[in-house]
């Protein structure tokens, strides 16, 4: 799914805006974030040099993160309180809560590993709206978040560049 929708934005975007601004956006989007940005920065679609294309995509990532951190809850809390916008907020709040239990058992390295090892529905969004919801403080979840999106940077640099670019690592 995330290569499709990669896909789909290289493609829609490309003639119309710069490569780097395209990773920045995808990056910036819940569900393709800084694993889809780094997967169109790669050989395989955008060839855009390593160099250039993590610290976008880093920043891409991290700029919504203080905002869902800090104002997820009272924004949800204003929301369930329209008729309209409660069942969305309720939808929300149970899909992400379905996936707090490493979070939960493990804290702060549950957090780590939950935002780090890019698998579906795991990322950055993700993570920092349970920790929003389980009340994690910023102090904790925060630096917490930028690890493991550190973490999953690394893993798909390997796999974008890598694995399906074909860089050559080693001599």
């Amino acid at each position: 799914m995330t290569e499709t929708l990669v896909q789909w934005f290289v493609t829609h975007l490309g003639a119309k805006a710069a490569k780097e601004l395209i990773i920045f956006i995808i990056s910036m989007i819940p569900i393709l974030e800084l694993r889809g940005g780094i997967l169109a920065a790669g050989p395989a679609f955008l060839n855009i040099p390593t160099w250039r294309a993590i610290p976008i995509c880093l920043v891409g990532n991290l700029i919504p993160i203080p905002f869902i951190l800090l104002l997820i809850t009272p924004i949800f809390n204003w929301m369930k309180g329209t008729k309209h916008l409660k069942p969305l907020v309720d939808k929300l709040e149970a899909k992400a809560m379905k996936k707090k239990d490493q979070i939960e058992k493990y804290e702060f390295w549950g957090l780590v590993l939950f935002v780090g090892i890019p698998l579906p529905g795991t990322g950055a969004w993700t993570g920092s709206l349970i920790a929003a919801l389980l009340g994690v403080k910023f102090k904790k979840a925060f630096p917490a978040v930028i690890i493991g999106i550190c973490m999953a940077t690394v893993i798909m640099w390997f796999i974008s560049y890598v694995l399906l670019g074909g860089v050559q690592i080693l001599g």
